[in-house]
């Protein structure tokens, strides 16, 4: 069978290309996008099997706008999204999932351990 593909959608490269190194050493084939518009399109193109959306990239929203118009989408709206970011950090407001505001199934602050991510990925896309 074919690999797990996992999406990672982030503006931190240094954090793509970190995590894209752990998630193929676990077995995921692992696409990449920079901003909130490139992750979009390249969930359409690639239809992973997990989305890994960061918040904060062109605007400090701009991953629970990608979230919701993900899950607007009919080629996309049952696609796994685990959603990492520092917003916590920066706004101390306590973000969490939720069915409207927020419509992700797992929700990590950064920095998360690449241990983390990855059984979080088993959970949603085990590698056969």
């Amino acid at each position: 069978m074919s690999a797990k593909k996992v999406l990672l959608v982030d503006d931190d490269r240094e954090f793509i290309e970190a995590n894209k190194l752990v998630l193929e050493g676990s077995g995921y084939e692992v696409f990449t996008a920079y901003d909130g518009e490139g992750g979009k399109k390249k969930a359409l193109e690639v239809k992973p099997h997990v989305i890994v959306l960061d918040v904060m990239m062109e605007t400090n929203e701009a991953g629970f706008e990608v979230a919701r118009w993900l899950r607007s989408e009919e080629a996309t709206a049952k696609i796994p999204i685990i959603m990492l970011t520092g917003i916590n950090q920066e706004f101390p407001l306590n973000f969490d999932k939720d069915e409207v505001w927020l419509p992700v199934d797992e929700f990590f602050e950064k920095p998360v351990e690449p241990e983390k991510l990855i059984e979080a990925l088993k959970d949603k896309a085990p590698v056969e």
